[in-house]
């Protein structure tokens, strides 16, 4: 199969890309590569052989569907996996104001790519999109909660969720969507202001792990293979117009919880109570308590993550002192 990712440089499209590979399909990536944890050739590199099957498009989806793809109309896309966005509690940060004009805006031009190509599209949303749901529970069929304070975080969450009205509207449309809970694991970056490799990069160094406010923010941590594995499943199995969470819930903790954990694994740390505000900027602001019923994407798509909080902590571990070692030589 020929299939398309936007935003395949990124932390969750890059491990996409290796998987889609290693499955032996043909992989377009388009990525302005203006927040990819890692450079181009090193994620090629890192997904090995398989690499030689990606062809990489470094510019905007508005250029490319503009200009590049009438130019390739015979490499027609089978799928469309869409994850291009601003991305991250505080990598959103510099994009406020125009987050939603950007997100929705993609989303129209993913759909009149996937129209155009026949392509099945998976559009990836975010687990923002619940405003918390009830109590941290997050179910598909729940209503959505806006808090009154319209931070950077919120034009984010309604941007996602605005997309998932155009694309789920959109009528001759194959399209569903997937909302991961807080993806972590290997090559993602703590510059987008995400907790679990800023706790491995603190506790590697020997600083104080900064835990934000109380420390009793809950969070369903879910491991990128798992993700990407469900993920691929929904583009496999899923309905067309369906919404599925990937979220791992034997995972769900607290922060204060994830940061005794990350010093447990790497032996040594301590904590430090903060403000986000003190780190990232006035403009920040914290999620409310999430973690996902994933009975559906289980049931539907036969989905089961199996990565525990301990070992994603191991492999962001192992993934920062293997980097380590090769600055080193």
């Amino acid at each position: 199969m020929r299939i398309l990712v936007t935003g395949g440089a990124g932390f969750i499209g890059g491990h996409l890309v290796g998987r889609l590979l290693d499955d032996g399909h043909t992989v377009h990536i388009v990525d302005n590569l203006s927040s990819n944890p890692i450079p181009m050739a090193r994620l090629l590199n890192e997904i090995g052989n398989a690499a030689i099957s990606a062809t990489v498009f470094q510019e905007s989806i508005e250029v490319f569907s503009l200009y590049q793809q009438p130019l390739y109309r015979r490499a027609r896309y089978d799928a469309i996996f869409h994850l291009a966005s601003p991305v991250g509690p505080a990598g959103i940060l510099p994009h406020a104001g125009k987050i939603i004009q950007q997100v929705v805006s993609d989303a129209y031009r993913v759909i009149d790519l996937a129209k155009h190509n026949g392509a099945r599209l998976i559009d990836v949303s975010t687990s923002e999109v619940y405003g918390g749901g009830q109590d941290g529970l997050c179910s598909e069929d729940m209503r959505k909660h806006i808090p009154a304070q319209m931070t950077a975080r919120v034009e984010y969450a309604v941007a996602k969720l605005a997309a998932e009205a155009a694309i789920l509207n959109s009528a001759d449309l194959d399209a569903l969507i997937v909302r991961p809970f807080n993806v972590a694991g290997p090559r993602q970056s703590a510059k987008g202001g995400f907790v679990l490799p800023r706790f491995v990069g603190q506790a590697m160094r020997g600083e104080a792990l900064t835990v934000f406010g109380s420390g009793m923010q809950i969070r369903a941590f879910t491991h990128v293979r798992d993700i990407v594995d469900g993920m691929v499943r929904a583009w496999e199995r899923g309905r067309t117009g369906a919404v599925y969470n990937l979220g791992n819930p034997a995972n769900t903790t607290t922060i204060l919880d994830l940061a005794q954990q990350v010093m447990a694994v790497i032996g040594q740390g301590e904590v430090v109570f903060t403000n986000g505000k003190a780190i990232y900027g006035p403009q920040y602001a914290e999620a409310d308590d999430k973690y996902p019923d994933s009975r559906k994407a289980e049931t539907e798509l036969g989905w089961q993550p199996s990565i525990g909080i301990r070992a994603t902590i191991r492999d962001v571990y192992e993934y920062e002192q293997a980097k380590e070692a090769e600055l080193c030589r």
